[in-house]
């Protein structure tokens, strides 16, 4: 399936859409979820949570969008957090350097090289404005950062580009009130906003967006000293460091060097056994190893964790060995400690984040389950039980004879335990076609044997496979197929 049909979906049956669509006046780069889309997002974070969080007893905090300009000053957002830019000197539009040279001149060029490399790249090409043909100024760099005033002065702040930066300035209160132990995991789950200068392809590039960041402080010179590296030593990861990625194991990928330790290589281990468990293609994804052009400034060692999709590849994940950067700019910044002790070692910590895009991640996921059953003729989203939008539907095959009813009854017995879908109104094989679609993994019909011997029809989403089974089944039923690993 592709990006059309993914996009068709997700505006037909309520996953996601365009922000403010009624008005013409509505800005790009933000889109809104749907019923569908929420309860698909919160399934997937509590998976994210199931496998990640709670297996290393790591914390999660909720911090402010807003924050002080000194946050942005000491992370060094404000002075480098900045996209090429290039403007037409005749219709004046503006456009990302690096994207527009790529898709006129198959040349492409990091987005954080030198702003003459692009100017370069421009001239040796002859690549013109797409809008009107006209020339291009000089490259800039533009900062992407959204500017907000604080009360009726006006005080400079600015919406958070990533979540990640409360968790480093609550770092040390954290880990004095919370009883901190290096390795420390802190989570966190929100909203970022990035003034994208061509947000597209919906919810593939916003300007506002979900992200579910990890950063774990750890002791630098205990990299190699992981205890359950041994959980994950056999898990195969593939990762990408010239042309093609190569699969193997978290153990040899530690051995020959390609990724720098056992600290890294175990959290690129669980990542990789997360995403299997959302129904993504493992065999389609790669950490791909950044170059230092490509690295984030603050950036030491970094692996891009990309799916492949009928759009090409997508970064989902960015992983990030941080070393001490944001901890010592902060310090340095706000004149307070933010070293700990390590058992007898006073230490600076050491930072390794797991970033990851939400929105992205949705979208691959519908991507990879979305299926054309030509032979049946229905469009099925084959979303793994645990994360569908509905468990299951509850049908009555009529509206009448007391059927209804009871139908009624089962619905408000299920509700309490799943999420579920009641429908009445239609045939039978149109209101099944309609649950495939939303990715219901069970469709439970209640017709006049019902009446009789208080059975109904189970129908199973994949297979199509129906079977009889007794109204007091239900609950263990669904409970074991749509149970989380």
């Amino acid at each position: 399936m592709k990006y059309d049909d993914v996009m068709k979906l997700a505006l037909e049956r309520g996953f996601y859409f365009p922000s403010c669509e009624v008005y013409a006046d509505a800005q790009a780069g933000f889109w809104e979820y749907g019923p569908s889309g929420v309860s698909l997002k919160n399934k997937f974070l509590e998976l994210w949570r199931r496998e990640l969080i709670r297996r290393d007893g790591m914390m999660e905090i909720d911090g402010s969008q807003i924050m002080s300009k000194s946050v942005f000053e000491a992370s060094g957002h404000l002075g480098s957090f900045a996209d090429p830019i290039i403007k037409c000197t005749k219709c004046k539009s503006t456009f990302r350097a690096d994207r527009t040279i790529s898709e006129i001149s198959n040349v492409d060029i990091p987005e954080s090289a030198d702003l003459q490399e692009f100017d370069d790249a421009i001239l040796q090409n002859n690549i013109k404005c797409p809008k009107c043909s006209g020339e291009f100024e000089k490259t800039k760099k533009f900062n992407m950062m959204f500017r907000v005033g604080i009360g009726p002065e006006g005080e400079e702040a600015y919406l958070r580009p990533e979540t990640c930066q409360s968790i480093f300035v609550d770092f040390p209160r954290m880990f004095k009130t919370m009883r901190g132990k290096l390795p420390l995991g802190i989570a966190q789950v929100g909203k970022s906003f990035r003034n994208e200068i061509s947000p597209r392809q919906s919810l593939l590039r916003l300007r506002e967006f979900y992200q579910a960041e990890i950063e774990v402080f750890c002791n630098p010179s205990r990299l190699d000293d992981v205890e359950k590296f041994s959980e994950i030593q056999d898990t195969i990861i593939r990762v990408q460091t010239d042309s093609e990625p190569v699969a193997m194991t978290c153990k040899e990928a530690v051995e020959s060097g390609i990724v720098p330790n056992k600290f890294v290589a175990y959290y690129l281990g669980i990542l990789t056994e997360f995403y299997e468990k959302t129904g993504i293609d493992i065999t389609s994804s790669r950490f791909r190893r950044l170059g230092e052009k490509e690295k984030a400034f603050y950036a030491e060692a970094a692996f891009d964790f990309e799916v492949e999709t009928t759009i090409g590849w997508l970064e989902l994940v960015a992983c990030n060995y941080r070393s001490d950067y944001d901890l010592s700019s902060h310090a340095k910044k706000s004149k307070e400690k933010f070293e700990v002790m390590d058992n007898d070692e006073k230490v600076l910590p050491h930072v390794f984040e797991i970033s990851m895009g939400i929105d992205r991640s949705l979208y691959t996921i519908i991507e990879h389950s979305l299926k054309d059953d030509k032979e049946n003729e229905r469009i099925v989203l084959s979303l793994k039980p645990y994360l569908s939008p509905v468990h299951v539907g509850i049908l009555s095959l009529v509206k009448k004879d007391g059927l209804k009813e009871k139908t009624d009854e089962i619905y408000l017995n299920i509700k309490r335990k799943f999420d579920a879908f009641l429908d009445h109104s239609g045939a039978i094989g149109r209101r099944y076609r309609r649950l495939d679609e939303i990715g219901a993994p069970f469709a439970i019909t209640i017709d006049h044997q019902t009446l009789e011997d208080d059975t109904v029809t189970i129908r199973n989403r994949d297979s199509m496979e129906q079977r009889r089974i007794s109204i007091s089944e239900l609950g263990s039923v669904l409970g074991e197929s749509t149970a989380y690993p």
